[in-house]
């Protein structure tokens, strides 16, 4: 796991492109701190920060050059079924090191872009075609590892791994309204090409970008969940099939996500999806595997996942390491978090994991495993239960509140305006799986993989996600409603292969969000913190976006009262930490 810079076409010549990508590089210093790389060629500059993670060597360094010179990659991400693509493309002695990126440039040599189908992992990169003098760039299937860019008027194209980056770049760091309007009304953002910040695009999850000089960059999808979920492709096989089957892909994304040369550990919750998480590893390395373990916590016993975790770690050699978040810590983390998530973030729950990151770095565990993905692949979610008995969905809804995922009454008329809707895609039947659907590739995973890529990019420790193997997504998506509700059950199958591996108390547990306590932080301790950040944002870039009378009465209210989530809270804050985030940005830009 690394970061990635790149300039490509006219500015690549240009008398101050070396400092230019310097200052991408040094912006991103943390997603690689083990080696730093750069390639310049007639039309093309590549930059690279490497995290070492397979093959540690010297012979790993990127940018790398295929063996005839051609094609230079720099690659951020995992290739977890690197191994096998060796032997497929002509084994040891076709290679030159023990590294995966050399396996994608070996893939691309062959195949071509049809070789991106063959890649298990997740990966973001940029590759360079010194003959053809053309650019491809290329995003994993669910945007697990990020890629952003920018085109300048003349026809410049400059990528990297953080808008941080592109920002340290030139390119002026100025909000986009439009994204922000969307977010403050609805609560959506991360469901396309569009960042918070003008001039700033994404690559979108499994998308890739073709670029030439004289030509304006083209994007295409090479990688679309629901054309591997068509209407007429419902599993009509029998129960224990479909589990020997799905049983059989878990084990493998296990396997192939322990391959690492430096140590791999776990982030645990006392959930259902951590605990088989922790099942399968201890299936794959045997009971005596002794990978350390990490739980984020608060100190506050209504939102204490440590029980659970210990419960699941009696009688095992797993070391385990509580990390504590306290409200005294959160104003100076929020900052820190902020300036490397770029863009609003998933409030108290991200900052209390970027602490297990950080534990994780000081313990020499550089590779943390993770659970997320299998709530969006067998409807772990209330709502999933309304639409699997047509009864509508309120989508737009924090998961187990009442209020919208929004405060549009506190925006002025014009900026509201300005909020575009965001029509959910239905290309299935089922509106089961269309939610799905939507959940895997628009709204929660894309959210979540975006927050838990920067705090782990943090502490300079890679993130993985075994349950997001798109083998496991495809097959289960598949199945008929029953197999994902059944009885009142949520994830029914899942439970099924849970009972087998997992005890009693474990796999029948009730759905249960991992959360802390924000909402009572927000209004109690951290409150002036809140107050000041309230202030901050109409001070700033959002001056003239908010209604300020109607934002007191807001805040007031839920100072006062409370209410079953502070999502808009969080909303409001964003703007302030995101307009501090601004001016450091724009006075580095003018020192």
């Amino acid at each position: 796991m690394c970061g990635i810079a790149a300039i490509v076409g006219p500015g690549a010549a240009a008398a101050d492109a070396a400092a230019t990508l310097t200052a991408m590089l040094d912006a991103q210093a943390s997603r690689g701190p083990d080696d730093r790389g750069v390639h310049v060629a007639p039309g093309a500059r590549l930059g690279h920060l490497r995290l070492s993670i397979i093959d540690l060597s010297p012979a790993g360094h990127q940018p790398m050059a295929s063996a005839d010179g051609r094609y230079w990659l720099s690659f951020n991400g995992e290739i977890y079924n690197y191994l096998e693509l060796r032997a497929e493309l002509g084994g040891a002695a076709a290679f030159r090191t023990h590294s995966d990126t050399e396996v994608i440039l070996a893939a691309y040599q062959r195949w071509g872009e049809a070789g991106l189908a063959r890649l298990s992992g997740m990966f973001a990169f940029v590759l360079w075609d010194a003959h053809e003098r053309r650019l491809l760039a290329v995003r994993d299937r669910f945007g697990v590892k990020p890629l952003h860019y920018h085109v300048r008027p003349d026809g410049t194209l400059l990528l990297a791994s953080a808008v941080r980056g592109l920002h340290a770049g030139g390119v002026a760091p100025e909000p986009d309204p439009v994204a922000w309007a969307t977010y403050l009304a609805s609560g959506h953002y991360d469901h396309g090409a569009r960042t918070f910040w003008a001039g700033i695009s994404r690559l979108p999850p499994g998308h890739l970008l073709r670029w030439k000089v004289g030509a304006a960059p083209e994007v295409a999808a090479w990688y679309r969940l629901s054309d591997q979920v068509p209407p007429d492709s419902e599993d009509t096989r029998d129960d224990a099939t479909v589990e020997a089957e799905y049983t059989a892909l878990l084990d493998d994304s296990i396997r192939l996500r322990l391959r690492s040369d430096v140590p791999v550990g776990i982030n645990l919750s006392g959930g259902l999806d951590s605990s088989l998480l922790l099942a399968l590893v201890r299936r794959a390395l045997g009971p005596d595997a002794a990978l350390h373990t990490f739980t984020f916590a608060t100190g506050d016993p209504d939102y204490d996942e440590t029980p659970w975790v210990a419960r699941m770690l009696a009688g095992t050699a797993h070391p385990h390491h509580p990390c504590i978040t306290t409200p005294a810590e959160v104003p100076a983390l929020a900052a820190l978090v902020a300036d490397h998530e770029d863009e609003p973030f998933g409030g108290l729950p991200t900052l209390a994991l970027s602490r297990c990151f950080a534990r994780a770095r000081e313990l020499g565990v550089i590779v943390l495993l993770d659970g997320q993905g299998l709530d969006e692949q067998w409807a772990g979610y209330d709502y999933y239960a309304r639409a699997a008995a047509g009864l509508g969905t309120a989508h737009g809804l924090v998961q187990g509140s009442s209020r919208v995922a929004g405060a549009p009454e506190v925006l002025t008329p014009d900026f509201a305006a300005l909020a575009e809707p965001w029509i959910r895609p239905a290309p299935h039947p089922s509106e089961l799986v269309n939610l799905q659907l939507a959940d895997a590739m628009f709204t929660k995973i894309p959210r979540a993989l975006r927050f838990n890529d920067r705090v782990s990019m943090l502490a300079s420790t890679e993130l993985r996600e075994p349950f997001l193997d798109h083998r496991l997504f495809e097959l289960a998506l598949r199945q008929p409603a029953r197999r994902k509700l059944q009885g009142g059950v949520h994830k029914w199958l899942l439970r099924r292969i849970a009972a087998r591996l997992l005890p009693p108390a474990t796999h029948e547990a009730p759905k249960r969000p991992v959360q802390t306590p924000q909402r009572e932080w927000l209004r109690g301790a951290l409150a002036p913190w809140v107050a000041d950040q309230l202030a901050s944002a109409q001070r700033g870039f959002a001056a003239g976006w908010l209604d300020g009378p109607a934002l007191a009465r807001a805040w007031d209210d839920y100072r006062t009262r409370g209410g079953d989530n502070s999502f808009h809270i969080w909303q409001w804050l964003s703007l302030g930490l995101m307009t501090e985030v601004r001016s450091r940005r724009t006075a580095r830009g003018r020192g």
